[in-house]
């Protein structure tokens, strides 16, 4: 069923780097200090072009590399959206550029973001964090990232008036969202030297985040996928004791149990989107868990649907379940539907699907009747996993 492959998995294995195959590791190196701003025309979340000449009346340019899915990229985006603000007078532009291949991120990566690196995942991303500045997309052809030597997201370029690079590295020099950790405001350093007409203090730093995902590692997104598409789902049945131990939550992991049946239509049309966030947040802690109702009898159908499906555990939550003593995610409840709701949500008012996230300790924070909207049931979970790395 095409429906279970992630969208922003596409491959696209005819991009190359120039004459660069993409089965080739690119050579990339940062352009140096003094070096006139590559040229661009790039599509942008507004739907249209932009090239370098749209802002040729901005005294000072920023390029500013960075992406949807990266946790110190986004740890970044309010100083960005801060920063643009405050010179929204001045004669100066930011324009951000997102450098990565959609085909290259696994969706494991992806579990500090509600959205991926495709062009449309970059459409929601901006509006929902309210970017001010123009929003591109070099995933396709990867042919303007190299151009500047961006070697990580973000990596921030500033030119000045003759579109000479003047600094290049870092926007400055806190990986974490907190700005009081902030020692140094380098980028802003950089563009208030330049409006001066002064010389830039430091001309380079190192950037810090993700690196970029080139488009040469499609070939290992895509054995990563059929690895776990070739793994045997299993399911066991659960009585009403059983699913109050997993709806007391007495691990550290957020948990996401979704109640629903093969004879039921919007069950089976929101599974793949539940496996695939099964898969997105496996690496932040959490669990997603499926209950059936269908009949103890109809056990073999039920396995062979999750198969389809590819609804096994992705490996660290095969990990965390073993570590529970339970051997599967994968469930068939055989009470009665009273008894499911008094084990799980006594709220749940009967109807399938429903869906609860239940917060370490037992604690539901999120509850749904209905086919989920799965935008915003990941926005959900990152807005309690965290967007971005906090310091210890």
């Amino acid at each position: 069923m095409t429906r279970l492959r992630p969208r922003f998995f596409a491959l696209c294995l005819f991009t190359t780097f120039g004459t660069l195959s993409v089965q080739a590791a690119p050579k990339i190196t940062p352009i140096p200090i003094g070096t006139q701003a590559p040229e661009f025309e790039l599509p942008g979340v507004d739907g249209k072009n932009h090239s370098l000449a749209d802002y040729a009346s901005a005294e000072v340019l920023a390029i500013l590399f960075t992406c949807n899915h990266c946790p110190s990229a986004q740890a970044v985006e309010k100083r960005v959206i801060d920063l643009v603000e405050a010179y929204r007078e001045k004669s100066f532009q930011l324009v951000a550029i997102s450098p990565n291949s959609p085909a290259a991120i696994r969706i494991n990566e992806l579990g500090y973001s509600v959205y991926g690196d495709t062009l449309e995942d970059m459409k929601h991303h901006a509006k929902q964090r309210h970017f001010n500045f123009p929003y591109l997309y070099d995933g396709d052809d990867q042919k303007i990232t190299p151009a500047y030597g961006a070697l990580a997201t973000p990596h921030i370029f500033i030119f000045d008036k003759d579109r000479n690079l003047q600094y290049a590295g870092r926007v400055d020099d806190s990986r974490y969202a907190d700005e009081s950790l902030i020692k140094s405001h380098d980028a802003k350093k950089a563009i208030d030297a330049l409006l001066a007409g002064n010389p830039v203090p430091v001309a380079t730093t190192r950037p810090h985040g993700c690196t970029t995902k080139w488009a040469y590692k499609s070939d290992l997104v895509e054995k990563f996928n059929r690895e776990f598409e070739a793994k045997t789902v299993s399911v066991e049945t659960i009585g009403p004791e059983g699913v109050s131990k997993l709806a007391e939550n007495k691990t550290d992991k957020l948990r996401l149990i979704n109640l629903w049946s093969t004879m039921c239509g919007p069950c089976v049309a929101e599974m793949p989107e539940l496996v695939e966030i099964g898969r997105q947040f496996e690496t932040r802690g959490f669990d997603m868990i499926t209950i059936t109702l269908d009949d103890e009898g109809r056990l073999p159908k039920v396995q062979k649907m999750l198969q389809r499906f590819h609804a096994a555990m992705p490996r660290l939550t095969e990990a965390s379940v073993e570590e529970e003593g339970r051997s599967t995610n994968n469930y068939l409840f055989t009470g009665s539907t009273d008894e499911l709701a008094e084990s799980l949500d006594e709220q749940w008012p009967g109807p399938l699907p429903y869906t609860v996230l239940i917060a370490p300790g037992g604690e539901i924070i999120f509850r749904h009747e209905g086919e989920i909207d799965s935008a915003g049931l990941k926005t959900r979970i990152v807005d309690h996993l965290g967007r971005f790395y906090e310091p210890k």
